[in-house]
């Protein structure tokens, strides 16, 4: 199959145990300035609780019933992902198309539950949100549910998630919104480290499983009809329909998502730009792999190179 890693290519290449998390401070980063290291502690540390994966929010049940979970930092190309999947499986049942994949309740058609878990639940609401797990996916369903990550270059995704909060979205803090792109790569809740260390959490966590799949957004863009093709299969539909799996290639293109999200033409709040005469206020951008050079300084290229060797090779970036 053309996606990339599964869980027995895995298996030989720096094994790591299943794990789960709660708050404590870990170790910094290497590369990172004295000061920085004291002042960037991660949120959480790996640890065996038998109860640090709990949801007790009433969204648990957003997070619940999926026969496959995909997982992602923001900017990853989740909504690239969702569209074409949405595109493909409406198409073949017949109905009208949705971004809601929970819309839909029918034997064969996959309910799919996209989630950035982790990230989200070390950056977004308050402490009383992270106790109750409101944005974790509960241990229940990751133990039951096939798991899907899907992998960008934390830089890429770092540029784009900085520009979504201070382009796109209108619930960012005002301080959120001020900060320079240089002081956001060095943000303990944002910026490299924080993405790095969601990233290394979760494939430490489900590498060793049966039904764990590494897909890489960079894959994707380079051959998008092998490796969407091979997803389908993941999601039990290994023999798609030729043209509708076509049809749906071409309605999730990136040219016609962005001149769709202009227009309005989605019934979910997912895609609607922040304004549209700012193409840097789009949900879907540019979605272009190494982009992120055209946005960072020398020393903020070098910054982010520094951190990107604490990342797990096997994702397969690389400074």
């Amino acid at each position: 199959m053309a996606i990339e890693i599964t869980s027995e290519s895995l298996a030989g290449a720096r094994p790591q145990p299943t794990v789960d998390y709660e708050e404590s401070p870990a170790a910094p980063v290497s590369e990172f300035s004295g000061s920085s290291q004291r002042s960037l502690q991660s949120r959480f540390r790996l640890t065996n609780s038998s109860w640090a994966r709990r949801n007790f929010s009433s969204r648990a049940r957003e997070l619940s019933g999926g026969d496959a979970i995909i997982l992602s930092i923001p900017k990853s190309g989740r909504t690239w992902l969702r569209a074409f999947l949405c595109a493909y499986f409406c198409r073949r049942f017949g109905l009208e198309f949705t971004l809601r994949t929970g819309r839909y309740d029918l034997p064969g058609f996959p309910r799919i539950v996209f989630s950035h878990d982790l990230f989200e639940h070390r950056t977004k609401g308050d402490r009383w949100d992270r106790i109750r797990g409101k944005y974790l996916v509960p241990r229940r369903e990751l133990n039951r549910a096939k798991i899907i990550l899907l992998a960008r270059d934390p830089r890429d995704c770092f540029v784009s998630l900085y520009l979504q909060l201070t382009r796109r979205d209108p619930n960012a803090a005002v301080k959120l919104k001020q900060k320079t792109v240089s002081e956001m790569l060095r943000d303990e809740k944002f910026g490299m480290r924080a993405i790095i260390n969601a990233m290394n959490n979760w494939l430490n966590e489900f590498s060793q499983r049966d039904n764990f799949t590494l897909v890489r957004y960079e894959a994707l863009r380079a051959s998008p009809a092998e490796h969407f093709r091979d997803l389908l299969a993941v999601l039990g539909e290994p023999s798609p329909d030729a043209n509708i799996f076509q049809e749906a290639l071409e309605f999730s293109r990136f040219e016609n998502m962005q001149k769709l999200e202009a227009a309005g033409a989605f019934d979910s709040n997912i895609l609607h730009p922040g304004d549209v005469r700012d193409p840097e206020s789009f949900k879907v951008r540019r979605g272009k792999v190494g982009g992120y050079s055209e946005y960072l300084s020398t020393e903020d290229q070098q910054f982010a190179a520094a951190a990107i060797t604490e990342l797990d090779r096997r994702f397969g970036y690389t400074a």
